[in-house]
């Protein structure tokens, strides 16, 4: 089974305490119940979460989303960037299957990063590692005020902006992202074809800003 592996890089710095944290928790939650219900994403979705705050971690490796349990959160820290984009290169490497004369491998993985502030490490050097791996296509989210969707902007061309890092908005960004994980479920296992970028995904809700 080719299976359609999707990255969650989550921001757990300390700006993130109280309603934002709870709102991530809560958007995580409920994707993974509305994805649940949908025949092709069960059958082909892997999911993995990985948090960063003084440094990165996976705190969830790549599961299919019937045994996928999300775990709790806190937010503490500062917001090591790099360190998570290397680790989700790490991760892309050793977790996704290449494809081999003898087999297809996976599809080629998504990936949703989601920040509210400014990298506080080397983020170029996690970059260049990121940069390496073949991946379907990267969306960066920069929840509130404080991110900085330029240095987004040098990691994907797919940025998007939230005015406000609150619950309504947060939930908003996870209701798109669950939108266009079933999206490309259907059309990996439909048409057999994987999606080239953010024109192929369902239009984001009026609360994320597509950043140009």
């Amino acid at each position: 089974m080719r299976r359609l592996p999707v990255y969650l890089v989550l921001d757990t710095s300390g700006s993130m305490t109280g309603e934002p944290i709870e709102a991530v928790k809560n958007g995580v939650q409920m994707m993974i119940s509305s994805l649940r219900q949908n025949p092709q994403a069960i059958e082909t979705a892997f999911l993995s979460v990985i948090t960063f705050d003084t440094t990165a971690q996976q705190i969830i490796p790549l599961t299919d989303l019937a045994s996928f349990q999300m775990v709790d959160l806190k937010a503490t820290g500062v917001t090591a960037l790099g360190d998570a984009l290397k680790l989700v290169a790490h991760k892309i490497e050793t977790e996704v299957a290449k494809t081999t004369t003898e087999q297809k491998g996976d599809w080629k993985p998504l990936v949703f990063i989601m920040t509210d502030g400014i990298p506080t490490d080397n983020w170029e050097s996690g970059l260049s590692e990121f940069k390496k791996q073949k991946i379907a296509f990267t969306v960066a989210c920069g929840a509130g005020g404080s991110a900085d969707t330029n240095i987004l902007k040098k990691i994907t061309d797919n940025v998007v902006s939230l005015d406000n890092a609150d619950s309504a908005s947060i939930g908003k960004f996870f209701q798109w992202v669950t939108a266009s994980i079933g999206v490309t479920s259907t059309k990996v296992e439909d048409f057999g074809k994987e999606l080239t970028g953010l024109k192929e995904l369902p239009p984001p809700p009026s609360e994320l800003n597509i950043v140009v």
